[in-house]
Order: structure tokens, then C-alpha cells, then sequence
């Protein structure tokens, strides 16, 4: 038949032919990538499935997995800042109990300076070319980043507490001025003097990025349930352990509260105006505050114990005899010295430095300045070393307290009397401390800085001034505070990283 192939019509056998290619291509094609596999997602489709890890995540692991807790930066040895050529300061590093010479030690602190800033460079060079660095460790020349990221970097640290501003709030003062007479010297409660603006006890600081946790009385308690909060320190030191008091009592009697200072050897000695120190327990939860007075933060062993005027050795390495003794017993322990490190001071109280067990002969640290400085890194590297012993315990170093004399000094008719703060603005936008000795004594420790400088710095409407009880007029104390006040948002500070 015309137009048939075996009885077959075209339209058909082209079907035919149709079919036969679609089916062989169907077998090639099995062979080569069966369908059931086809239906099973492919390695790299499976791992699509996966939550994705930001930058910020990986950024924020990378900084528990260097630091092994938020919030505190990786840093490499350890910095000592150099105020002036007169006033340079040795690194604790270079502290020695051998009989090395001054020049080997002043030496050994340049070799250990220009060692520490070498490893900063070499590691910072490694961070920029390490694709999984953390974002705080890329600089503004890294290719890591663009140029949106360099003007707005993210945190890779916990919560800055010191970056923020005092807000008002109507809910302060914590505790009343006139009712905690218990923990309160009357010297430091301003609604017991003339004072008769108190705007300053309503002020409040706000973190910048983060949330403060309220503090109470009860939460600080339990939080602290069978343990021991030290402050070691000067009288500013004394003010933040008579403001926690306040705060945890919230300003009330408390006769529950035991004092315990006896367990500690802080009792009045025969002659002396006051014991050297205060513990008190809150049976509930056994919890002891304790303050113990040490305005150098070093050791003081008198030179000859017989005789009632005898010169004393302030040892710059060693810490006091009292921390010694007791740091198994605290859980945290804040720290601080500053305003007592003046030539009259130590000549009045007939102070003879010394280091290494000897009167001090390096020029470097023999002024008052780099004598400070010293110590302040010498206890601070004592209290980390210490540390591993004690997993349990947190450490502070304080910052220091700032003054607020205007048009002179205490004791040349400064003034601050003001009362509302001078600078009218109420913001810290750096990050960086203004107290770079504290800040560069905690640096590469487990230490923490409780930094309260920058913050305290705009208050300077917040301190005695010229009232007190007696109404007597006479030089204005512009160095400690009024309670309720600015000590006040140092434990609140405290209470947030315990």
C-alpha cells in the first residue's frame, strides 16, 4: 500500500520511532543517575537544612572560646602605661624575689614592653588574614569587611556597662539617707546635714546596650547565699561597702544582722579610734559584707615593733597581710587605692617603700606616681595568680573616684558646690577607660574592672561639699560622696557582673 512500511501508516510509525528514542534516552539516562537517587537531597542540599551561623554568633563563640567568659577582651601580656619619663613604671613582670640588680630589672621590663608590643603586632597581622577571626580583631584595613562595617563594627563583647547616661527616676533612692544610721557614718549622710537639694539621690545609670538588672535586697542575697563580698581598700572603698549595706538592708534596722568582724581580727585595738575594718552576716542566707582598710593596698610591717614610733616598710609587691590571710574565705573581692598616695601622706605616717624586702633604691618607682602604678600592677598579678586556687572567687579591680575641685584644691578653697552636674551632659560614648592604670593592671588577667571613673567623672554635683552636721564652715570635701548617691551605681554595677 502507497505511504504504508508493513501495513503501517506514517502518522504511525512516526509514534513508533517516537517512542523508541524517548525510551532509550529514558535507559541512558538510568544508568547514569538512577531516579530514586534523584529523589534523595544531595550532600551539599542537606546542609542548606542546617541553621545558618551568622557573623555575629561565630564572633561571639570566637570570644567565649579566647576569653572563656563574655565581656572580657583577649589580650596578649601586659601593658604599662608610662604617664611621664619621671614617672615610669615596671611591669609586675619583672618582679623578682632574687637578688637581681635594678638596672637588669628596668632592663627585663623594656625587653618585656617591646616583646609584649612584637606579639600584639604578630597577632593582629594573624587575625586580619584568618577568615574565621572574630570581628573585633579585623581593623579597617582588613578585606573581611566593608566599608559599612567599619563605621558601624559589631559588639563582640558582652554588655559595656560603662558606656551609657544617667536618666532620672522617681523610684530612687534606694534606701533612705535618714533611716540607715545602722551601716551609714553620719559624715556621709547628706539628709542629716544643711543640704537641701536632693535631686542627685533620683539619678539612675542606663547601660547603652543592655539592661541593668533591678537591685533588691532580697535578689542580692540569695545570689550571694553562703558566701563572702570583701572591699579592700581606701575610704572610698569604705563608702561602697557602707552604701551595699544600705542597699541590701534597704536602709532599714536590722538586728538580725551579726557582727562578725572578730572572726576576722577586725576589732578596736586599745587607743585606736576605730577597728580596721567591719564584717557582717545576714544569718538567712549566710552572706558576709566585710570592708577591711588598706589606703596603699600594700603591705605595712612595722621596722621595730618595740618602738611605738617606728618607721614602717610599705612593701609595693607584697599584698596586705590581711588579704594574705583571708582570700580563701571570699567569693568576690573588689579592690581599689589611689587618693592616699601622696608625699605627706607617706611621710606622715612615717611609710618607707620598699620592694623585694628592701627600701626601694629604682629611681623609676620612686616617685609617687610610679610608686602607685606599681603596686597597683603588683597586687592585681598576686590576686590573678592566686586565682587557680579558687575557682570560685570573682575579683575586681576598682577604677578610681574621681575629685571635683573648682578654682583650687582641698586645701586652697576648691569648691563643688554645685548642684546640678557642671557638664550638663550626662553620656560616656567611649568605650576605653579614663583610668588607664587600672584598666592596663587587669589586662591579660581574671581580673575584672569594675570601672567606675567615666561614669562617676560627670557627677560632680553628687559629693559632701561644704555641709556637714555641725555647720561649721571650713574646707569643702569634694573626694567622697553623699549616701544615697553615686556609690550607690558602683555595686549596682558590681551585683550586674556577679
Amino acid at each position: 500500500m502507497k505511504g504504508s512500511f508493513y501495513g503501517l501508516s506514517t502518522k504511525q510509525l512516526t509514534l513508533f520511532l517516537a517512542a523508541v528514542a524517548f525510551t532509550t534516552v529514558l535507559l541512558v539516562g538510568w544508568a547514569k543517575a538512577p531516579i530514586v537517587s534523584s529523589l534523595i537531597p544531595s550532600q551539599g542540599a542537606a546542609l542548606k537544612l542546617l541553621p545558618v551561623v551568622t557573623d555575629k554568633v561565630k564572633e561571639k563563640e570566637a570570644s567565649k572560646g579566647v576569653n572563656g567568659s563574655e565581656g572580657m577582651s583577649p589580650s596578649v601580656g601586659i601593658e604599662v602605661p608610662v604617664n611621664s619619663p619621671e614617672e615610669a613604671v615596671n611591669s609586675p613582670d619583672t618582679i623578682s624575689s632574687t637578688a637581681t640588680t635594678e638596672k637588669e630589672n628596668l632592663t627585663a621590663l623594656n625587653e618585656n614592653i617591646q616583646e609584649t608590643t612584637t606579639k600584639r603586632e604578630e597577632d593582629s597581622h594573624k587575625q586580619t588574614q584568618d577568615s574565621v577571626a572574630p570581628l573585633s580583631s579585623v581593623t579597617a584595613n582588613s578585606s573581611l569587611i566593608g566599608k559599612e562595617d567599619v563605621k558601624t563594627p559589631p559588639k563582640s563583647q558582652g554588655c559595656s556597662y560603662a558606656i551609657g547616661k544617667w536618666i532620672l527616676d522617681d523610684n530612687r533612692p534606694l534606701y533612705s539617707g535618714f533611716g540607715c544610721k545602722q551601716w551609714l557614718s553620719s559624715m556621709w549622710a547628706c539628709r542629716l546635714t544643711q543640704r537641701t537639694d536632693f535631686e542627685y539621690e533620683k539619678l539612675r545609670w542606663q547601660p547603652k546596650d543592655c539592661e541593668m538588672e533591678n537591685f533588691t535586697g532580697s535578689k542580692f542575697l540569695r545570689r550571694m547565699q553562703n558566701k563572702t563580698v570583701a572591699f579592700i581598700g581606701d575610704s572610698l572603698g569604705r563608702q561602697q561597702f557602707q552604701s551595699l549595706m544600705c542597699m541590701v538592708t534597704e536602709g532599714e534596722e536590722r538586728p538580725d544582722v551579726l557582727n562578725v568582724g572578730w572572726e576576722y581580727g577586725l576589732v578596736k585595738e586599745k587607743g585606736h579610734v576605730r577597728p580596721d575594718g567591719w564584717a557582717y552576716r545576714f544569718p538567712s542566707t549566710n552572706t558576709t559584707i566585710l570592708y577591711y582598710w588598706s589606703a596603699s593596698l600594700c603591705d605595712l610591717e612595722p621596722l621595730n615593733i618595740t618602738n611605738p614610733f617606728t618607721d614602717f616598710a610599705m612593701h609595693l609587691d607584697r599584698p596586705p597581710s590581711f588579704l594574705q590571710r583571708f582570700l580563701h574565705r571570699f567569693d568576690v573581692l573588689v579592690l581599689n587605692t589611689g587618693h592616699h598616695w601622696n608625699r605627706g601622706k607617706l611621710e606622715a605616717n612615717r611609710w618607707i617603700m620598699h620592694v623585694g624586702g628592701k627600701p626601694n633604691t629604682n629611681a623609676n618607682i620612686a616617685g609617687i606616681a610610679g610608686a602607685k602604678n606599681f603596686t597597683i600592677y603588683s597586687i592585681v598579678k598576686w590576686v590573678n595568680s592566686e586565682l587557680p586556687k579558687y575557682p570560685g572567687l570573682k575579683a575586681f579591680y576598682r577604677s578610681i573616684s574621681p575629685r571635683h575641685f573648682f578654682n583650687g584644691d582641698w586645701n586652697t578653697g576648691g569648691t563643688c558646690d554645685n548642684t546640678t552636674p557642671r557638664s550638663g551632659d550626662l553620656q560616656v560614648l567611649q568605650d576605653e577607660s579614663i583610668d588607664p592604670i587600672a584598666a592596663g593592671s587587669v589586662k591579660g588577667t581574671r581580673v575584672k574592672l569594675l570601672d567606675i571613673t567615666a561614669i562617676s567623672q560627670l557627677r560632680d554635683e553628687g559629693h559632701i561639699s561644704r555641709y556637714s552636721i555641725k555647720a561649721t564652715p571650713g574646707m569643702q570635701d569634694c573626694l567622697h560622696w553623699c549616701l544615697p548617691g553615686v556609690p550607690d551605681t558602683w555595686n549596682e554595677l558590681l551585683f550586674a557582673q556577679i
